[in-house]
């Protein structure tokens, strides 16, 4: 009997997020029967799971504890040796030593992926995480940057072998991420978005680097001008820094003008309501969102910062922005609060840019003839 070569996805946890998001467009899109898949997540995986949709699909949770846990380590070795993975595909520092337990538990091939920046850590200046790479990298056949910024960061600053890169951008589906029709989804509450409102938006984790904060205080300061009257602002996802943004919209007085209802599955109707996207992160890589936000038509508003400079023409597909200034995003959002022309043409740029360049077949098509180059696509017998 033969069965495709099995890849091993280990991450930190299954969870709503870009670098799971895009896991789990890997896994849902490459061609069935090219290869088997298992998700394998050191902490521990919730309702993103229900997001899968190829069949046969294992997920694995190894509670690991905060910091060092070598009872999640030993357990992840034993896992590996059961499933003999042809290739274990490891994401970000949290899963790095993957990578050597892998190679240790004689699984073939080993490919790690940076995905972006840690919140801790945002420029990439940490020397003990350079060591870590460097050491853990005899173990890695090939590592994956999402970004022109981070393949440079891994040849230079962490000094990784550069006939060890490879870049493969996200890719986005424009089929489901897709321009409205005929007016909004209808997914928003009436009582906070009145016809004629100018819908701002985000879709991001609530945590430091996303610094989700400078998009609610500049919403604030547009709102104090008259062309700001018209804004809404929308902010889904969750984290740290929920409850703070909530508190800011509160004792400013704007609750009922701005809607953040927590992570949502209903992400593509949720984008098909907005007008405008931000994302003004601190530091970015290749954001899904963003990606997403591109292909359903929406101009985007994002921070002048890695792979932001990559994805986003300023003045032509949204705006480019300095990271934290809340007064230079709140004119940004005044101006196209008070022109709706400016708003559409760089949607429509958006979206063209977006099919021309940054396609999920695309995507797939580069994460195929990686896997394919180290496993095959065919089947291996058993």
């Amino acid at each position: 009997m033969s069965t495709p070569p099995l890849i091993a996805h280990i991450i930190f946890r299954l969870d709503y997020g870009g670098l799971e998001n895009g896991v789990v467009n890997i896994i849902n899109g490459l061609p069935e029967g090219a290869f088997s898949h298992a998700i394998i997540a050191l902490e521990d995986v919730r309702d993103f799971r229900q997001r899968i949709r190829r069949p046969g699909v294992a997920v694995f949770a190894l509670n690991k504890r905060p910091g060092k846990d070598p009872r999640a380590y030993w357990k992840l070795f034993r896992l590996l040796r059961v499933l003999k993975p042809a290739l274990v595909h490891t994401r970000n520092l949290g899963t790095i030593e993957g990578a050597f337990i892998a190679r240790l538990a004689g699984v073939p091939h080993r490919v790690h992926s940076e995905h972006g920046w840690d919140q801790f850590d945002p420029y990439g200046k940490n020397r003990k995480h350079h060591l870590l790479r460097r050491l853990v990298s005899p173990s890695i056949d090939r590592f994956v940057a999402l970004s022109k910024e981070i393949e440079e960061w891994l040849g230079g600053d962490v000094g990784i072998r550069r006939d060890k890169l490879t870049r493969i951008c996200n890719g986005v589906d424009t089929k489901r991420f897709s321009p409205r029709a005929n007016g909004a989804d209808g997914v928003l509450p009436a009582d906070r978005f009145p016809p004629g409102s100018v819908v701002v938006g985000s879709v991001t984790r609530f945590n430091a680097i996303k610094d989700p904060l400078n998009l609610v205080r500049a919403f604030l300061i547009a709102r104090r001008d008259p062309a700001g009257q018209r804004l809404r602002l929308v902010m889904a996802g969750d984290g740290q820094l929920h409850a703070a943004a909530q508190r800011l919209l509160r004792e400013a007085g704007e609750e009922g003008s701005a809607w953040l209802p927590g992570s949502r599955d209903d992400i593509p109707q949720l984008l098909r309501s907005l007008d405008v996207f931000v994302l003004g992160s601190l530091r970015e890589g290749i954001s899904n969102t963003v990606l997403e936000a591109m292909a359903t038509g929406l101009p985007v508003v994002a921070s002048a910062s890695g792979g932001n400079l990559e994805l986003i023409e300023d003045k032509a597909t949204g705006r480019l922005v300095k990271p934290a200034s809340s007064e230079e995003l709140a004119a940004v959002l005044l101006d196209y609060a008070r022109d709706e022309d400016l708003r559409v043409a760089h949607g429509r740029a958006a979206r063209a840019r977006a099919e021309r360049e940054y396609s999920l077949d695309r995507m797939l098509t580069d994460y195929q003839s990686l896997y394919s180059g180290f496993c095959g696509d065919g089947r291996r017998q058993t």
